[in-house]
């Protein structure tokens, strides 16, 4: 049974979709056991006459709130009672076994790294996000954690990243790519060519080379590499990309069907509404932050209820799958 903690202040809309996103989460997962971590008395407030299971659930007071747009570097330093640091604080003291913020990303990396610490073996830790195409989901590893990157920071990336996609989301031997300019080998930064001399000569790393933000999406590669700086304009690229895309065609579509029977209005907006749930970021919950010697999950600042209840069923697998120690085992491998 995992116990997980959950920064309740973190988000758009918090605290309201995070209570509630832990509620259902309660009745879905029964073999977890919650922390809600906040102002007390809104959480409780939010909790009146709801059916939950309350011995599953504790509620520890922060008294501060690190905000979305706050620097995180200060933030740690000046807000020590907020919801993020107690969360690292109780993770590092294994009073919890995962912790999840759709709050501020960089804070909230920067207090996992800080208390945490590092896995053995790894130097840098990066955001593994899985991304919906056509051809089944891809990871994206670095989104955003480290955007000074070096070569020895990415073949790590490759390492977990490869890890997670077999282990957690049942990808066999999966095809590590370098988000490139081309396909070429000599084409891309320094820092692409000097990464691909190390991932070439790793012969667990299942590597199919250079690939081009284009390509992603036709099931070329099952993890892609970036530096957090690169990984994040794409991935912030690739989700307005896709909101647009869904808007238009759910305006044209109201446009074309306004004549047209009751039924088939609904069953073209039903096929519209399966085909964004295939590519909906509520569905994989949150993304890993991975390296860290504890389970971090960075959620969406936009997630729903449904994200924070999928986002307690990632934590909760990767507790029960012991991915550290499998990541732990790997690197102390490499260095023999």
């Amino acid at each position: 049974m995992g116990r997980i903690a959950l920064d309740a202040m973190g988000g758009d809309h918090a605290p309201g979709v995070v209570v509630r996103g832990a509620v259902e989460a309660l009745a879905s997962s029964p073999d977890v056991e919650l922390v809600l971590l906040g102002d007390e008395a809104q959480i409780l407030k939010l909790l009146e006459g709801v059916d939950f299971d309350r011995n599953r659930l504790e509620v520890i007071h922060t008294s501060q709130v690190i905000g979305m747009a706050e620097s995180p570097v200060e933030a740690l330093r000046l807000k020590r009672d907020s919801s993020i640091v107690k969360m690292a604080k109780m993770a590092a003291d294994n009073e919890v076994d995962a912790v999840i913020s759709a709050g501020n990303t960089g804070a909230f990396a920067a207090a996992c790294q800080l208390k945490m610490r590092q896995i053995p073996g790894v130097s840098r830790p990066g955001i593994g996000v899985v991304i919906p195409s056509f051809h089944g989901p891809f990871v994206l590893c670095d989104a955003g954690a480290n955007i000074q990157a070096k070569a020895l920071h990415l073949h790590q990336y490759a390492v977990m990243a490869s890890l997670y996609a077999e282990q957690l989301i049942g990808i066999n031997n999966p095809r590590v790519a370098l988000l490139s300019i081309g396909e070429e080998s000599q084409k891309g930064t320094g820092l692409i060519k000097q990464t691909r001399e190390l991932i070439e000569v790793d012969k667990s790393i299942n590597f199919v080379g250079n690939v081009e933000g284009r390509q992603l999406f036709d099931g070329v590669c099952d993890v892609a590499l970036s530096d957090g700086f690169v990984g994040n304009l794409m991935l912030k690229c690739v989700e307005g990309v896709a909101e647009g895309f869904f808007k238009t065609l759910g305006h044209e579509a109201d446009q074309e069907t306004a004549d047209d029977e009751p039924a088939a209005r609904e069953t073209f907006h039903s096929v519209l509404r399966r085909v964004w749930a295939r590519h909906d970021y509520s569905e994989y919950g949150g993304a890993p932050l991975l390296g860290v010697n504890g389970v971090c999950i960075i959620c969406h600042g936009r997630s729903n209820e449904r994200a924070i209840c999928n986002a307690v069923k990632v934590a909760d697998r990767f507790v029960v799958n012991g991915f550290n120690q499998t990541v732990a085992d790997r690197f102390a491998s490499l260095a023999q």
